[in-house]
């Protein structure tokens, strides 16, 4: 059935085509094809009959003319409503108009419009988020407020001392800066904390600089590993340069006017204090203990460094040894000697032990001592010689000096006395003063190195004494009566029979204690050569010249007697001061 009807359906779209190219032969307006009035027309007159179709025009001619005279019935009787209306309409046109121009300006002040719309959200939403930042920091004010009195409180506790407090402060604060980083507030905490710290650094390196030990000592450098901010190595630069800095001061502030003074606080000051410093290093930074590093390069320089400051330190301490026995200590070098051995026997317990480094500095200054002495004793000849006049001693004068010598005869085996024939002549008894003097002091501290060299001044002295006396005789010689020839042949004689081999003896029991090897005596070391020395007196001897009266030969542990200290006419004064035998044999041994 519906087959059917879609056939009929094609064939009157068929028969419609049709008639409509029968009646518009040219084209039908496009705007018709698509009319359902005229589709329904056209269907109307497809089923109408031939007189219907006739009369169709007649019938479409009276529709129109009724259909205008309506339309102008209307247009009469409603004339007003039309103009109204075209009033209306213009109105309106112009309305749109405007209303288009408005458009179009808001059109241009959308994008504007939107831009701000958008800041005003972003606004918006910031202020939200502050709102609830301030929301949760207000929630939170107590937390908040102790984060940020951090930096007073560790200020406080660095001032007052709480290192362990203000560590701990630090390591909170350093946790903080790894995950807040970012933050402006956290920041400044960071750097008020950092400048805390650095205060704390120079507080407990300040202390490392005054008189603290060995417990307090373990605390500060606990304290700066603790900081992690030295290495082990600049550690331990620090740390000695800290104590070396306070031993300076202490050292210093010795005072400098008397150098045996000096030299002994210093010492004392030296070895109490080192020893200290040494204890308190080895006790904080154990070198010894393998693998404590964990390198053994940075080991092994580490140990140098101490070493090395250890031997600075004892270097500083050799130089100012050397310089204070320049200045001179007096008679005193045997105490002396035997601080600085003591100083180096202590410093031993600790791989340090410097008493071989003693014996040049002693050996050197004891033999400048003595050179100087022996220079000040040939000068002073040499004066008494421009104003020497051969003079005979009375037999009272002779007696009262001889009544004021102790009385200890020659052979005595507990002395060693100077002749008593150098008291008839000045220049050769004070001089002989003068070398005794030397060699009081010298005996003290009398290294064996320095032998050889005090033999060698003697003899050097004693020719310059011998020069010095020929030279008189030749100046002399012309005006000298036949009396005073035969005293200056006396004054040769005493010369080269009696001052030379005493002084010679005087020389070799100062050092007869000290053996060469194992087998020889120093004294055949230095025995000074008397020929040698009394040649150029042998012209100015007589011929036949008697011995002198001199003592008997002397034994090692014998005493030297000092001559009569009472003064004789005016350019006769006695000498005094000789090497006793106790102090001779009991020489310092370096």
């Amino acid at each position: 059935m519906a087959a059917f009807e879609e056939d009929d359906s094609f064939l009157l779209r068929s028969t419609n085509r049709d008639l409509l190219s029968a009646v518009f032969k040219d084209s039908i307006p496009d705007n018709w094809r698509d009319n359902p009035d005229f589709t329904f027309y056209l269907s109307e007159l497809s089923s109408s009959n031939l007189d219907r179709l006739v009369s169709e025009p007649e019938r479409l001619s009276e529709e129109r003319s009724q259909l205008l005279e309506q339309t102008q019935d209307l247009a009469f009787n409603n004339y007003k409503t039309f103009i109204k209306t075209a009033d209306c309409s213009r109105e309106i046109f112009q309305d749109f108009i405007h209303v288009e121009t408005q458009v179009d300006s808001l059109l241009d002040a959308l994008p504007s419009f939107i831009d701000k719309c958008k800041r005003f959200q972003d606004a918006g939403q910031e202020i939200n988020s502050r709102r609830y930042s301030n929301s949760m920091i207000l929630g939170r004010h107590t937390q908040l407020l102790e984060v940020l009195e951090i930096p007073q409180l560790m200020d406080t506790c660095v001032r007052n001392g709480y290192y362990e407090e203000a560590l701990e402060l630090s390591t909170f604060v350093k946790r903080l800066e790894k995950r807040f980083s970012n933050i402006t507030v956290i920041k400044n905490i960071i750097s008020d904390v950092f400048a805390s710290s650095q205060l704390m650094l120079i507080q407990l390196l300040q202390q490392l600089r005054t008189n603290i030990q060995l417990p307090q000592c373990l605390r500060i450098i606990g304290y700066l590993r603790r900081l992690d901010v030295f290495s082990e190595t600049e550690l331990r630069m620090k740390f000695l340069q800290a104590r070396d800095s306070w031993l300076s001061s202490v050292l210093s502030a010795i005072p400098r006017d008397d150098p045996y003074h000096h030299i002994s606080k210093t010492i004392e000051a030296s070895r109490v204090h080192l020893f200290d410093i040494i204890t308190q290093y080895r006790a904080i930074f154990s070198d010894d203990e393998p693998g404590i590093l964990g390198d053994d390069e940075d080991s092994s320089a580490n140990s140098s460094l101490f070493h090395a400051w250890i031997v600075q330190k004892i270097s500083a301490f050799l130089s100012t040894l050397r310089d204070d026995l320049k200045r001179g200590v007096g008679n005193r070098s045997d105490s002396l000697l035997g601080q600085c051995m003591y100083f180096g026997l202590s410093f031993s317990r600790v791989g340090a032990d410097f008493r071989g480094l003693l014996a040049p500095l002693f050996q050197e200054a004891s033999f400048s001592s003595f050179s100087s002495a022996m220079d000040v004793a040939t000068q002073s000849f040499k004066e008494t010689m421009n104003g020497y006049h051969p003079v005979s001693f009375s037999s009272t004068l002779t007696s009262t000096i001889l009544g004021s010598t102790p009385s200890k005869t020659k052979t005595s085996d507990e002395n060693i006395s100077p002749p008593i024939v150098l008291l008839e002549h000045p220049p050769l008894a004070s001089f002989t003063n003068a070398v005794l003097a030397a060699l009081n002091d010298l005996r003290l501290c009398a290294p064996l190195g320095i032998a050889h060299s005090v033999k060698m001044c003697v003899e050097n002295s004693l020719s310059l004494v011998v020069a010095e006396t020929t030279s008189f005789y030749r100046a002399e010689e012309t005006a000298l009566t036949s009396e005073e020839k035969e005293l200056f042949q006396k004054f040769c004689v005493v010369l080269a029979k009696a001052l030379v081999p005493y002084l010679n003896r005087c020389v070799q029991t100062l050092f007869s204690s000290k053996p060469i090897g194992n087998t020889k005596n120093v004294s055949s070391f230095i025995s000074m050569d008397a020929d040698k020395l009394i040649a150029p007196l042998l012209p100015m001897m007589p011929n036949t010249a008697p011995e002198p009266t001199v003592d008997a030969e002397i034994k090692p542990d014998e005493e030297t007697e000092p001559i009569s200290k009472e003064e004789t006419t005016e350019n006769h004064h006695v000498p005094i001061d000789e090497p006793n035998s106790d102090d001779i044999s009991n020489n310092e041994k370096t």
